[in-house]
């Protein structure tokens, strides 16, 4: 058996890593190829790890990139074309593997066409639903509210929990270092740029006014690690910046204050509070602010249908309102263990119910 898989993101790297091993483990003979990260390319030389040039953010570095995306478009097609692979195994990242998926439509015969981690396009533009219902053969959805919104529209699609949900252990608040903040601005080095400084700028406020506290921080390349450190030193803040290490740190700290994305919801289900920060370039913003349809950034304050964890978005991303926050989290037992007590409550929910395991459930869905 062949299996093509498309990854772009580390978050999606790391789940569909996780899934193909084990699959590899149920199919002994199991032939993996395609483009992902480190991890993927660990399981198979033959999957490319293209993960620095592909993890961009937001519609200027789309644009800045668009021929190398269309470049390596069309190099998939072509290994598709050439080696018909008996599924192709899309992994979140919706602007390249949506597209990928519509040119696949007419030159899919005997090709399962599978997408795990399903695109958030419930967010963003829920039209987009029913023309995947006719290019996709069978979504495997991370978010039991998803699995509803697809089979409305004649989408095969199975909930098969949250990878996270099931692998992670939250720490109590007996097992984290009282006063010490997770500054994690984010795994991309242009997050890192945005956020980190006005983080550590908190972090000074901080100190001025709660002298014990520490910083943690954590680093997703060597390469970034040196660059957050060099940031933390000319700022003055004494901030341990560890690599590869963000689970560590949030099982870890006492509170945290955590970029937008995966790392929020990782956080979650680590039962660490935290606030949201996010801050991009103007013209991502903007473009967002047009197309997002949902009363919440965070996946948590989605999840719980209320705001749990603040969410300091662009503007409001500012030294101050940071570190209002973050003290009022390390000061405030009952605000901490109150938002532990609801992070418990929406990792059951991400549980699958029915305790099959993504391995499985892609196994199920390439039977004759």
């Amino acid at each position: 058996m062949h299996i093509l898989v498309l990854a772009g993101e580390t978050s999606g790297d790391t789940h569909a890593a996780a899934l193909l091993a084990e699959l590899q483990f149920l199919t002994p003979n199991l032939h993996i190829s395609g483009l992902g990260g480190p991890k993927l390319h660990a399981l198979s030389p033959d999957v490319e790890d293209w993960s620095h040039d592909a993890a961009v953010v937001g519609l200027w570095d789309v644009l800045r990139r668009y021929g190398w995306f269309r470049k390596k478009f069309h190099e998939v097609i072509a290994r598709i074309d050439c080696t018909k692979p008996d599924a192709v195994l899309f992994v979140d990242y919706p602007g390249f593997n949506l597209r990928l998926a519509k040119a696949l439509q007419s030159r899919r015969p005997g090709i399962r066409l599978l997408y795990y981690i399903s695109p958030q396009v419930w967010a963003w533009n829920r039209a987009r639903i029913p023309c995947m219902a006719r290019r996709l053969d069978r979504m495997f959805c991370i978010f039991p509210f998803e699995k509803e919104l697809y089979e409305k529209s004649g989408l095969d699609t199975v909930f098969v929990g949250h990878p996270m949900a099931e692998k992670i252990t939250p720490a109590g608040s007996e097992d984290r270092m009282p006063d010490l903040l997770a500054l994690l601005p984010g795994s991309r080095e242009r997050e890192v740029r945005k956020i980190f400084p006005v983080m550590l700028e908190a972090a000074k406020l901080i100190l001025a006014q709660k002298p014990n506290a520490a910083f943690v921080s954590a680093a997703s390349s060597e390469k970034l690690q040196i660059l957050m450190r060099s940031m933390a030193t000319n700022s003055g803040i004494n901030c341990h910046v560890g690599l590869r290490n963000a689970r560590e740190v949030m099982l870890t700290a006492s509170a945290g204050l955590v970029a937008s994305g995966t790392a929020t919801l990782e956080a979650a289900l680590c039962g660490l509070p935290h606030a949201l920060v996010y801050k991009v370039a103007p013209l991502t913003y903007i473009a967002g602010r047009l197309v997002i349809r949902v009363p919440h950034l965070g996946m948590s304050n989605l999840l719980a249908g209320r705001e749990i964890t603040k969410e300091f978005i662009q503007g409001d991303t500012t030294p101050p309102a940071l570190a209002a926050e973050a003290l009022r989290l390390l000061n405030d037992t009952a605000a901490r263990e109150s938002m532990s007590a609801d992070f418990a409550a929406i990792r059951e929910n991400l549980r699958s119910p029915a305790a099959i395991s993504p391995a499985r459930a892609v196994l199920a869905a390439l039977q004759p």
